[in-house]
């Protein structure tokens, strides 16, 4: 079997900005939920049998009270962070396992679910469906693998080297010395993409990097300055690293039977009748 895990947050943000508005006849903006479950029926009914979505309940999580610039929800549009819940309960109804995250991340269930899912002998490929670098860190070998549905494409571990010069275990280390603006913390001055592939590439963790530059051995641009940064904020790249380390000991289901997906529940039909009479706001 083959199991799919969705990254429900990013779907959400893409068809909020994909796809037009529409209003139910409460008055709810439903438009981005409606492309989302559009769009996972659309696999559900071709091939996928064992399906899980993460979402963020909220935007802010346990990161927030290790580095003050964390990411939060401020400046989500109303409109889009309303139907966060919206989509929760429209794919439980549906049937699907979601897990609504509070104090941890979407991503954090995304990796805790894949490495779960491929303790399972009986699993023949996990796929992460998400293009957030971060989870690069969780693919392995061909087995778990990371999906982008929006461009077709799947990187599984050699692609991860290919794209960031790094294997899936420097992920972590690479976001925190290239910094990572999505999420909200600026890794380490002078490095950047190349330098901290050339680097990692061969010491494979921040630790491991030797404060004399003149031992790495590297293709790197001013090393000096590199090392140099890295000596004096090397506690800080640590930190950066612990922020892009996805925890994967959150308890989300007990075997991936629980992700088998077995039709629709009774709440479904009228929800997706409301789902469906939604109408554009200028209409």
């Amino acid at each position: 079997m083959d199991v799919y895990l969705i990254d429900g947050t990013y779907e959400l943000f893409r068809h909020f900005y994909a796809v037009p508005p529409a209003r139910d006849r409460a008055g709810r903006e439903v438009g981005a939920v409606r492309g989302v479950l559009r769009s996972l029926l659309g696999m559900m009914t071709v091939n996928t049998t064992h399906i899980g979505v993460a979402t963020d309940h909220v935007i802010e999580s346990f990161r927030n009270g290790l580095w003050p610039g964390y990411k939060t929800g401020d400046g989500i549009d109303p409109d889009l962070w309303a139907q966060f819940p919206l989509l929760e309960e429209t794919l439980t109804a549906l049937g699907v396992a979601v897990w609504p995250m509070i104090e941890f991340e979407a991503d954090d269930a995304l990796a805790a679910a894949a490495a779960k899912a491929a303790e399972d002998p009986r699993v023949d490929k996990v796929y992460i469906c998400t293009p957030d670098k971060d989870l690069a860190q969780s693919v392995r070998g061909t087995r778990v693998v990371q999906m982008d549905r929006r461009a077709r494409t799947t990187r599984d571990e050699a692609g991860v080297i290919q794209k960031f010069g790094v294997p899936p275990a420097s992920i972590p280390d690479y976001l925190a010395l290239v910094g990572d603006s999505s999420d909200g913390y600026p890794g380490l001055v002078g490095w950047g993409a190349r330098s901290a592939a050339a680097v990692l590439g061969k010491y494979g963790h921040i630790e491991a990097i030797p404060d004399d530059w003149r031992s790495w051995g590297v293709n790197a641009s001013k090393p000096a300055v590199l090392s140099a940064t890295l000596t004096r904020d090397r506690e800080r790249a640590l930190l950066f690293r612990d922020l892009a380390t996805l925890r994967t000991d959150i308890p989300l289901f007990e075997t991936v039977d629980d992700l088998k997906w077995k039709g629709p529940t009774k709440a479904f039909k009228a929800m997706a009748m409301q789902m469906d009479a939604a109408h554009s706001p200028s209409s």
